[in-house]
């Protein structure tokens, strides 16, 4: 929280959530120490067969915290730097999560610096009376009745146990296959956006009726508060709305107040999306937040958008139009709308100077009455308090309406008659350009998508393929997907890059601890095999994979990781004891045996942890309301795979490791002798 507030991060959903997050990580330090200064002490009581003195159980408790700091210390940090994936990433999904990244970065640099620091003096103070030996406690001896066979199987079928838990890496391919794509999680803001699209040329009367109609349909829905619809730009020009983007906002009540309270947002917009089918009228439903952020980084209302870049706007319609039918033959496709580049329709009043001139006009004589008549001119303005509006003179509307009223315009000539327009003028209608779009110097046409799903990659990935085999581009024209599939896009670039620098740093300071190769190599096992719980919660779940869903791995692999070099650290003292008692290198069934008691010994450290994480990971899963879809995409890969983390660090990874040192130590014979 001190830092926090020197880097002026405010307490939200995000950054107290990384704590929540780091609360079953924290303590990891304090367990170890705490059960290992508590196995030592039952040890020596035993061994004097009396009560130690106070000098003597401080040292006790000091060779223990020695034994495992260093090990704590490097697995703390190993935590502390798998965030920085998530700290690096950029735009809306960097906003959103770095202050996760954060938080949860300090509070464990914090732990590791306190584990070998004020830890061991607490314990020091207060872990003193009776020590209970282990074997003693029900829960433990439980622990030990599970676990003991469970491992000698394993270190008696060691290639089996090998094999086995390649199958079980390998099952996750099916959740894979089956697991959509998302970019972030779908965050329920409480209220709807309504944004569906009119063809170009619609009319401003025509335009309020649509309005007027789709706001009473929605307002007929007993979950809705009330209906604000907007059509057209405002006086402004950051919102400069063509009349064929309408945008309806949805308040709706309190979710308790609805007649089906389990009814989600994503069901009741699909009700909504029935009950209103208007003829030219292409319907989209998003979140009014959510569509500003993504209409200002890309202009791409849908959650999938299209932008064809060619150099002539008539083929860019008909493309955006074939794009549009293409799209629609998608069983997943709620909606889609191709730009009309040439959709507009104008009336052009063509002066026929010679005609004009016969009658003493000019040009301007004749603009003049279509601009005040027609158009319409403003004479002044009137004052309402600190308010200004403009008084706007031109004809009523049934003398304009039509081209034979507009013909009957009458201009006054020099010589005091009038004439009517018709004389002097064509008057006609044309289509033309309604909008002009362009990026990166190209005229563009976009295609606006909306989906039934949520697994926006699986969706994209027909669509191409759909795309490819039912329009063809002509030479000079390129399609490019935009939307929040570009923001994936973006995103899974960075992460390539960062990722794999990132597991280099943990290998790193891995190697620092171990001080070999061998152990930060199968420590680093851990992070693939800890994926097999994560893949199968997130499937069951349903969750699709999005940044949410990533920042979970990410946050599992360091604690996956400091798993592992607690169960390489306990086989290393144990075995680095045999060494100093045989003084020869150890035999094959040394070393099994070694791994298989080491283990057993340190079940209760590795349970504990392991449980804690996933304890602290509960309330997080529990949440309901504003936030909570975000935060249980990210606690849901930790929480699963912290149970394959578990059972395989206390069952695979002693085999794995003996079957190295047996290798290691028929090496160092071989070169003995």
């Amino acid at each position: 929280f001190i830092v926090m507030k020197w880097q002026g991060l405010n307490a939200n959903i995000m950054s107290l959530g990384g704590i929540a997050l780091a609360i079953g990580d924290m303590v990891d330090g304090g367990v170890v120490m705490v059960e290992n200064a508590h196995k030592h002490l039952a040890a020596a009581v035993a061994k004097k067969k009396a009560e130690l003195t106070e000098k003597e159980r401080w040292q006790v408790i000091a060779a223990s915290c020695r034994e495992v700091g260093s090990g704590l210390f490097f697995s703390l940090l190993v935590i502390t730097v798998s965030f920085l994936p998530i700290i690096t990433m950029q735009a809306q999904e960097g906003r959103l999560f770095s202050p996760l990244a954060f938080t949860k970065t300090y509070a464990m640099a914090a732990a590791a610096i306190l584990t070998v620091t004020l830890v061991p003096v607490l314990v020091g103070y207060f872990v003193r009376g009776k020590i209970v030996p282990e074997r003693k406690n029900p829960i433990n001896r439980v622990l030990h009745a599970i676990h003991g066979p469970a491992l000698k199987l394993a270190m008696r079928f060691r290639l089996l146990t090998v094999l086995l838990a390649a199958l079980l890496m390998a099952s996750t391919l099916y959740p894979l296959s089956k697991i959509g794509s998302e970019f972030m999680p779908p965050l329920d803001e409480g209220d709807i956006l309504y944004m569906p699209s009119t063809f170009p040329g619609i009319s401003i009367t025509k335009a309020r009726e649509v309005l007027q109609q789709t706001d009473k349909i929605l307002k007929t829905f007993p979950e809705v508060h009330h209906v604000f619809g907007k059509i057209g730009r405002a006086e402004t020009a950051t919102d400069a709305a063509p009349l064929m983007m309408v945008e309806t906002t949805i308040q709706l009540k309190p979710q308790a107040q609805w007649p089906n309270p389990n009814k989600t947002t994503r069901e009741l917009m699909a009700e909504m999306d029935k009950a209103i089918h208007f003829p030219g009228l292409a319907n989209a439903w998003t979140m009014p937040i959510k569509t500003r952020i993504d209409m200002l980084s890309t202009g791409i209302k849908t959650p999938v958008g299209i932008k064809v870049s060619g150099p002539d706007l008539t083929v860019l319609q008909r493309l955006s139009l074939d794009i549009e039918q293409a799209m629609k033959s998608l069983p997943d496709t709620l909606s889609a709308y191709g730009d009309r580049t040439v959709g507009g329709y104008f009336l052009d009043f063509d002066i026929n100077r010679e005609a004009a001139a016969r009658y003493g006009l000019t040009t301007g004589d004749v603009q003049d009455v279509i601009q005040s008549a027609i158009g319409g001119m403003n004479i002044t303005e009137t004052v309402e308090g600190l308010e200004r509006y403009p008084v706007n003179l031109r004809y009523p509307r049934d003398m304009r309406d039509n081209l034979d009223a507009l013909r009957r315009v009458l201009i006054p000539t020099p010589t005091g008659s009038q004439i009517p327009l018709t004389l002097v003028t064509d008057i006609r209608f044309t289509r033309g350009t309604d909008v002009i779009k362009s990026e990166d110097a190209r005229p563009n046409a976009w295609v606006y998508v909306d989906i039934k799903t949520a697994d926006i990659g699986g969706f994209v990935a027909q669509a191409q393929k759909t795309l490819a085999e039912q329009v063809q581009l002509p030479a000079g024209y390129t399609v490019a997907w935009s939307g929040q599939f570009e923001y994936m896009q973006r995103a899974a670039e960075r992460l390539k890059m960062v990722v794999p620098i990132t597991l280099l740093l943990i290998f790193i300071l891995l190697y620092c601890s171990f001080r070999n190769i061998t152990e930060p190599t199968i420590v680093m096992l851990t992070i693939p095999f800890s994926l097999i719980g994560g893949i199968w919660l997130v499937y069951w779940l349903d969750f699709n994979l999005s940044i949410g869903v990533y920042v979970g791995f990410i946050a599992l692999a360091g604690t996956a990781a400091e798993t592992g070099v607690m169960v390489l650290s306990f086989i290393d003292i144990e075995l680095e004891k045999l060494r100093e008692q045989k003084q020869v290198p150890l035999s094959a069934a040394d070393i099994i045996a070694t791994a298989e008691t080491a283990t057993a010994l340190r079940v209760r450290p590795v349970a504990i942890t392991s449980l804690a994480n996933i304890i602290g990971l509960i309330p997080i899963m529990w949440a309901t309301g504003t936030g909570a879809d975000v935060t249980q995409r990210v606690a849901a890969p930790a929480m699963g795979g912290m149970l394959t983390v578990l059972v395989l660090s206390l069952l695979v990874f002693p085999v794995v490791y003996s079957l190295v040192l047996q290798v290691q130590e028929n090496r160092r014979r071989g070169a003995a002798e």
